[in-house]
């Protein structure tokens, strides 16, 4: 007993104050790109065709987030004046409510503001989810369970990851989804009692990530089970899932 009492006072208080403070995110951290809409048209239409993930939409200058792996090559394409197309922010709130707020130049909507009040009278104080991995490559697995651990505790919050879909109030799905996850992951759905949630976390989930196209994946969840929040990365911070969560789900308090 006096050594546990002794490591806690060596260790000191180790939860993230976030969200009651801001957090602080390495320089290196790509967050929400920013896209210089009054740059050269040529710079944007040579970002488009370097990126591997055909997420750079030139003409209407904008970034698909849904399908952005957030490689940045793109920030790596300037000319000799300095010009460039887009850049980097460190804001790791990335999360929406609706899958075309993903198109974007660097703006989205507060997600907080797209939250049905059904959905926070209902899951405000608690939260079950049950995680299901379409074939990933589990980068998106890792980091949803950093959330875990002491550093950022999400059960502090009211939320939980649970073993069985009959105990989950929804399901966050990762990966490409598979043909042969199809029907395992309709199967946990169906099993999910109403009513229920459904969360796209990850590039691969919302879009297929670098599979889009491919005969043997489902291009978006939401051609198999109604999407009610995308989180796009590959994988997604553990605070950009974090925010999302609290701020779709979490009732505001006044």
């Amino acid at each position: 007993m006096y050594k546990i009492i002794r490591n806690r006072l060596e260790q000191g208080y180790r939860t993230s104050p976030y969200p009651k403070k801001p957090i602080q995110l390495p320089a290196s951290y790509r967050g929400l790109p920013l896209v210089n809409t009054a740059g050269s048209p040529e710079l944007a239409r040579r970002c488009a065709e370097l990126c591997p993930q055909d997420a750079i939409l030139a003409e209407e200058r904008q970034i698909d987030l849904g399908r952005c792996t957030f490689c940045g090559r793109c920030a790596e394409v300037q000319d000799g004046e300095g010009d460039y197309f887009v850049r980097f922010s460190q804001r790791f709130e990335l999360a929406t409510a609706s899958r075309q707020d993903l198109i974007t130049s660097g703006t989205l909507p507060d997600l907080a503001g797209q939250a049905k009040e059904e959905i926070t009278n209902l899951f405000g104080r608690s939260l079950q989810l049950r995680q299901v991995s379409a074939g990933g490559c589990n980068a998106c697995e890792a980091d949803i369970n950093v959330l875990g651990t002491p550093f950022f505790d999400l059960s502090r919050f009211g939320i939980d990851f649970v073993a069985s879909p009959r105990h989950a109030d929804g399901i966050m799905v990762t990966g490409p989804i598979s043909r042969n996850m199809q029907s395992a992951l309709i199967d946990t759905y169906q099993a999910v009692p109403a009513p229920k949630v459904v969360i796209a976390a990850g590039c691969c989930a919302v879009s297929g990530g670098p599979f889009h196209g491919s005969e043997e994946i489902i291009d978006d969840l939401n051609n198999l089970v109604p999407v009610d929040l995308y989180i796009p990365g590959c994988p997604p911070h553990p605070l950009t899932t974090l925010h999302a969560l609290l701020a779709y789900f979490k009732r505001r308090r006044s």
